[in-house]
């Protein structure tokens, strides 16, 4: 068998070695900031950060030392007004989903290019408002889905478009975590609606939903969807647990299940008229993600090295600007998981199958 793992991690959308440096501000100093995205991009070839931006100056002064590299902490206010504009090319927007589209329109108004965290917002007339910007302005705005430019999935794609599995058929993801352990604090903003749109569907479920999109090429055309909630921390948001099916082109069902308040968790699995390809660890940047085909009556499991996601997404990011070439994924392309999710949290109230449109 042919299979595309010769090169396994190799960047297959890198095409110099050396494009030169895009320096970032960080907008939101929260702990994903600091111990994700700051130290991945000490690792990374063509990123240095160099502003850190937060409600609190002191916190972004303080976390200055975090990088070498970084220069500045201002405030929330001070880069609205277009502070340190000459120490930053591009910005990292990392605040709470509910608080994207402000900082995304005073970028697109400095003329910086952005990298926006997932979810775009917390609503869809408001991701929208992001969508609109990037279409009439001269910016270019990426939605941070670190999972396409994770080698594991990007080969699983591979193997897809490939027919090594045949036709594909069904889609299983999940994530789960337990969200209070992690952060025990029943008033964090995962848990305000306003702020988050929803606490499973929208950090975790998104997951399954936009990497079963990148690995199949295609978009869901129907959502079936049920969440339910066991502990009053989530009573605002409703979702601590989602079960969810998407329906695809050709007769594709992707099955998928997310939770804040289970057992750490997460694979994704396509399965074709011919074999299947699996990836179990999938989702979570920390754990070493298995990579596995079967077919023909044969499982291949496959070694590969291990890469940091964020690295590989500011890298590619960074890439792309400097050759001057149109990141992906767009604000369009991640309108369309907001679209879906939001048909999720439809489905499950009407308790009937929601039908998209969303081309």
């Amino acid at each position: 068998m042919n299979l595309p793992f010769d090169e396994f991690a190799v960047r297959d959308w890198q095409t110099t070695d050396d494009p030169g440096t895009v320096r970032v501000a960080m907008i939101g100093v929260g702990w994903w900031t600091r111990e994700q995205a700051i130290p991945a991009v000490q690792e990374a070839a063509f990123v240095d950060t160099t502003v850190l931006v937060s409600g609190s100056k002191r916190k972004a002064q303080e976390a200055a030392a975090l990088a070498p590299t970084i220069e500045r902490g201002i405030t929330y206010d001070e880069f609205h007004d277009g502070d340190a504009t000459g120490a930053y090319d591009a910005v990292y927007v990392c605040t709470p989903n509910g608080l994207h589209l402000p900082f995304v329109e005073t970028a697109a108004r400095l003329g910086k290019d952005v990298l926006c965290e997932k979810p775009m917002e917390a609503t869809v007339e408001r991701a929208r408002e992001i969508v609109d910007l990037a279409a009439d302005g001269d910016v270019n705005v990426m939605i941070a889905y670190r999972m396409q430019t994770e080698p594991a999935v990007r080969r699983a794609k591979e193997v897809v478009a490939e027919g090594v599995i045949g036709d594909p058929v069904q889609v299983h993801g999940n994530m789960s975590q337990r969200l209070l352990e992690l952060i025990p604090d029943p008033d964090q903003w995962r848990l305000d609606p306003d702020l988050s749109g929803g606490a499973t569907v929208m950090d975790l479920g998104l997951y399954p939903i936009n990497t079963a999109r990148f690995v199949l090429d295609a978009d869901p055309v129907a959502v079936q969807a049920r969440t339910t909630h066991s502990r009053g921390a989530f009573e605002d948001v409703g979702d601590e647990h989602a079960a969810f099916t998407l329906v695809f082109p050709e007769g594709i069902y992707a099955a998928c299940t997310a939770s804040q308040g289970a057992y750490r968790s997460s694979h994704l699995r396509v399965t074709g008229t011919d074999g299947e390809v699996a990836i179990d660890p999938a989702f979570f940047n920390p754990q070493d993600r298995a990579f596995r085909i079967s077919t023909g009556g044969e499982r291949y499991d496959v070694d590969f090295p291990q890469v940091n996601q964020m690295t590989e997404e500011f890298d590619y990011f960074a890439h792309c600007l400097l050759t001057e070439t149109d990141p992906h994924p767009d604000a369009d392309h991640g309108f369309v998981d907001m679209l879906t999710m939001d048909a999720v949290y439809h489905a499950d109230r009407l308790d009937e199958t929601v039908r998209l449109q969303v081309r």
